[in-house]
């Protein structure tokens, strides 16, 4: 999946900045109804990924049954804390 994608999928644009809140709202519901119904495991991450960067991913343990799934979301979001990404 394509963050670019990803973007204009939930949010119509690539430019959060101008995003309506009601739209970023109703696209990040649209986000998590469609974590759980994701069953591909690099979707899954992907869709985690993106959650996470707005602040409204669920717990690791809730979104990844898989462990290393979850090693996986760790190592991520280190990598986004150590870049001053988060």
């Amino acid at each position: 999946m394509d963050f670019d994608d990803l973007l204009q999928r939930y949010f119509a644009t690539t430019d959060l900045a101008s995003v309506s809140p009601a739209m970023l709202e109703a696209g990040t519901d649209r986000l998590k109804v469609d974590l759980g119904l994701e069953k591909d495991r690099a979707r899954r991450f992907a869709l985690w990924s993106l959650l996470f960067m707005l602040g409204e991913a669920p717990d690791l343990d809730v979104a990844f049954p898989d462990p290393s799934d979850q090693d996986a979301a760790r190592n991520l979001m280190d990598l986004l804390a150590a870049s001053g990404g988060e």
